[in-house]
This record gives C-alpha cells, sequence and structure tokens, in this order.
C-alpha cells in the first residue's frame, strides 16, 4: 500500500509539474506594436511664438466667454454625459467579470417527492464552485476585461475632443458672422452712396445710363450678401445650445463681440509622436490586446479546465407522523476535458490568430492615417497663418489709398466716387481678413483633432500586459 501511494504521488506531483509547464507554455502575450511615426514633422511652422498647450489649447484666443462656454459643456453636454455612464458600465462590468476565477457560494432550496409521492423532501443547500484560469485563461480573460473598460475611457474621451472642438468651431464662426455682418453694413451704406453720386452724374450728364444701372446693381448684390451673416449667427448659436444641453442660445451670444484672433503660435515644440494620443490610435491599440485576449481563450481552451466543487445539502423528509433529516457534504474536484471536435477548437485558435494580425496591422494603419492628417493639417495651419498675414498687409495698403482718397477730395482733386470706390476696396480687404482669421481658425481647430486632443489615462490591472 505504502509502495502504491508513493506511485500516486509521483504521478501527482508529474501531473501538476506538466500541468503548469502547459500553463507557462501556452501564455499568449501581447505582440509588440510597430512604430510608424517619424523622428519629426515634414514641414513645421518656422514662425516664434506660444508653446502650443495640448491640455488647454482654446485658451490660445483669449476669450473668456470662450473658455466658459467649454467649461459649461464639458458639464453639461449629453453626449458626454452618455459616454460617461457607458463608462461607469464598462467598470461595472469589468469589477463584476474580475471575479470569474473566484470561489462562489450560492443557496438554494427545492423540494422533491418520492416516485410513489408518499414523502416529499425538501432540501436546503450551499454550493460552492471554483473555477482555475490556469493555461493563460485567467490571463487572457483579464486582457479582454481591461481593454473593453479602457475602449469605453478612449471613447468617453474622444466624445469630449469633439464637443470641445466643436464649440470652439462654431463660437468662431458666429463670431466671425457677426464681424462680417458689420463689415457687409458698410459695403451695403458705400454701394448706396456709390448710387445716389451715379444719379447726380448721371442728372448733370456727366455719367451715363450704364454707369447708374451698374452702380444700382452693386448695391442689390451688396443688400444680399449682407443677409448670409445672420443666417451663420442663427445656426451658430443654435448649434452651441445643443452642444450644451439645452434649446436656448445663450444671450451673450447676440450681443456682437470681437472677432477672436489667434497669436502666433510655435508648433516646432509638439513631437511627431503625439499623434499616438489620437482616440482612433488608442482604440486600435486596445483592439490588438484584446485581440490577445481571445487568442489566449481559444488556445485555453484546447485543454482541459480544473476547479474545485463542494456542496452541503440538508434534506428533510416530511411525513405525517414524523420529520426525518439527513445531511450531506460532498467535496472534490471538476474535469471538463475535450476529447473529440473534429477540430472545431484548432479552427477557432487559427481564427483569432488571424484577428489578432489583423488588428496589428489595422493598429499599424491607423497610426500612418494619423501622421498623414496630423502632418496636412499642420501644413493647412502654417497656410492659412501666411494668408492673414496677406490679408493684413493688403488692408493696410487700401486704407492708405483711402486716406490718400479723401485727402485729394479734400483739396479738390478728387471726386466723391473715388472716395467710395477706396471706402469700398478697404471693406473689401476686411471681408478678407475676416474670412482669413477664421479659416486660420479652424485650421488650428482641426489641427488639435489631428493631434489627439487629450487622452486621460487608460485603466490599469495589477499585472497587466500590454503592448509595447
Amino acid at each position: 500500500m505504502r509502495k502504491l501511494a508513493r506511485a500516486w504521488l509521483r504521478a501527482t506531483a508529474v501531473a501538476c509539474a506538466g500541468l503548469f509547464a502547459a500553463c507557462a507554455s501556452w501564455h499568449t502575450t501581447v505582440p509588440d506594436l510597430p512604430k510608424d511615426t517619424p523622428a519629426d514633422w515634414q514641414a513645421r511652422n518656422a514662425a516664434a511664438g506660444l508653446a502650443p498647450d495640448l491640455d488647454h489649447w482654446w485658451r490660445a484666443f483669449g476669450d473668456p466667454v470662450l473658455d466658459d462656454l467649454i467649461e459649461r459643456a464639458q458639464h453639461d453636454n449629453l453626449n458626454i454625459q452618455i459616454a460617461g455612464e457607458r463608462l461607469l458600465a464598462a467598470r461595472a462590468v469589468r469589477h463584476t467579470k474580475r471575479g470569474e476565477f473566484w470561489p462562489n457560494l450560492n443557496f438554494r432550496t427545492f423540494v422533491e417527492t418520492t416516485p410513489n409521492a408518499s414523502t416529499g423532501f425538501l432540501e436546503v443547500g450551499l454550493d460552492s464552485t471554483w473555477e482555475f484560469g490556469f493555461f493563460g485563461r485567467a490571463t487572457a480573460s483579464k486582457r479582454i476585461n481591461l481593454s473593453d473598460e479602457n475602449l469605453a475611457i478612449i471613447d468617453e474621451a474622444a466624445i469630449r475632443v469633439s464637443v470641445v472642438a466643436e464649440v470652439t468651431r462654431n463660437y468662431i464662426e458666429l463670431r466671425a458672422a457677426q464681424a462680417r455682418a458689420q463689415v457687409l453694413d458698410d459695403v451695403v451704406a458705400a454701394r448706396r452712396r456709390q448710387v445716389e453720386l451715379a444719379q447726380k452724374r448721371l442728372t448733370t450728364r456727366m455719367g451715363s445710363q450704364l454707369e447708374a444701372d451698374h452702380a444700382q446693381a452693386e448695391l442689390l448684390q451688396a443688400q444680399g450678401e449682407a443677409s448670409e451673416p445672420a443666417l451663420t449667427v442663427t445656426q451658430t448659436a443654435q448649434a452651441l445650445a445643443v452642444l450644451l444641453g439645452t434649446t436656448t442660445p445663450d444671450p451673450v451670444l447676440r450681443a456682437a463681440a470681437k472677432q477672436p484672433q489667434l497669436p502666433a503660435i510655435d508648433f516646432r515644440q509638439a513631437p511627431a509622436d503625439l499623434v499616438r494620443t489620437r482616440a482612433d490610435i488608442r482604440r486600435a491599440e486596445q483592439n490588438v490586446v484584446r485581440a490577445a485576449g481571445e487568442l489566449g481563450i481559444a488556445r485555453a481552451d484546447l485543454w482541459p479546465k480544473f476547479g474545485l466543487y463542494s456542496t452541503f445539502i440538508s434534506s428533510t423528509a416530511l411525513t405525517s407522523s414524523r420529520l426525518n433529516d439527513d445531511f450531506v457534504f460532498i467535496a472534490g474536484p471538476t474535469i471538463s476535458l475535450p476529447i473529440v471536435d473534429w477540430g472545431a477548437r484548432r479552427q477557432i485558435v487559427n481564427a483569432r490568430e488571424a484577428a489578432l494580425h489583423a488588428a496589428v496591422l489595422a493598429y499599424r494603419e491607423a497610426v500612418i492615417e494619423g501622421v498623414a492628417e496630423a502632418q496636412t493639417a499642420l501644413v493647412q495651419f502654417d497656410t492659412k497663418s501666411a494668408l492673414v498675414e496677406s490679408a493684413q498687409k493688403t488692408l493696410a495698403l487700401n486704407e492708405r489709398g483711402a486716406q490718400s482718397a479723401q485727402t485729394m477730395q479734400r483739396i479738390g482733386l478728387g471726386d466723391g466716387l473715388e472716395t467710395v470706390g477706396a471706402n469700398l476696396a478697404v471693406a473689401q480687404s476686411r471681408l478678407q481678413r475676416n474670412l482669413a482669421a477664421r479659416d486660420r481658425a479652424l485650421a488650428y481647430i482641426a489641427l488639435y483633432k489631428a493631434f489627439g486632443g487629450t487622452i486621460p489615462p487608460l485603466a490599469k490591472d495589477a499585472n497587466p500586459e500590454g503592448p509595447h
């Protein structure tokens, strides 16, 4: 008997050693992710200026109203609140799944009768099961749960980045439209003065009917163009109301205010690797982690499942004359051993391996596309900045010309039409500068969206294994 017991102990030790060796050999790791970001941007703004503030980039406009709108949107926007609730749900699910490989205890009661229905049994029991996460199953399940929570974090952050960008964009367009409306009113007034002078020239036979008709047509066109900003103001004010989670636009937006102006910003300090904070790249990264977890589960399914089971049952026989109580306690190991499945589990492993390879390629594609979008946005911002400088110089030249025309008219060397024409040139230059400043601001917003905005830290685990 002693020899037999020793043999069983040796066999058990060998089996345990083989079991743990199998667990180690079938442990699925997350592959290293390729780094496709360049060492530096191909084209950068060479002008000196403020360093980019990635956390509060909208403050570069120096507009307190915009700062207040963004702060309110962070709290009141419904999409942000929805994403926050989904994040709470994902964290709750992850907390629930943490106990997947922990022991559990269940209480149950049920009634049974004998086949001849002469006696009924009331059974009260406690059941406990404990499945071991061998062969990498526990680690793989942990990866899946962790990636699901991180995806919810990324989605919530992406919504915040989008909302901040949309609030800023609509506010910029609203203020630009209000400023444009003031300039267009000046254009209408100048065109109306031009019509009066043309009619006077026609009356004094110094001008022609063609000249008068042309001036009238230009007045009608200016009046039509002057109505466009009002529609933009209404649309953007209503869009801001939606972003703030209400149906009524903020009264502070009704009064015209100065169009926000961006200072010079030096993006040479922005590293090219910054695009890795983009939501699409972070999602692709977590998809790799999840795919590795699914592959780990598929590989673990090739091996037996081990666990422990115990039950305690109190059975009471109910008869008309007496009560009989019996107690039963059972405990032991549980083994689920797959034997024949015609290669189905192996094909699932192959499918999960292909899915993991596809996830790695998708991550690489997301990085390459993100770098290209950021590079394009950076060049676009530089281009729009150059157009603002050009528009400002043109405005300065036309303002000088308008002053000269007024001087000539005062000393009797010019008529009113020349002055009106010079004033119209100034107004058109202001419109061009208005549009150039708006487009530069919009390019600035697009650039920060291309950079990815600010993403909060992802959830960590006590024993995480993520991509490098």
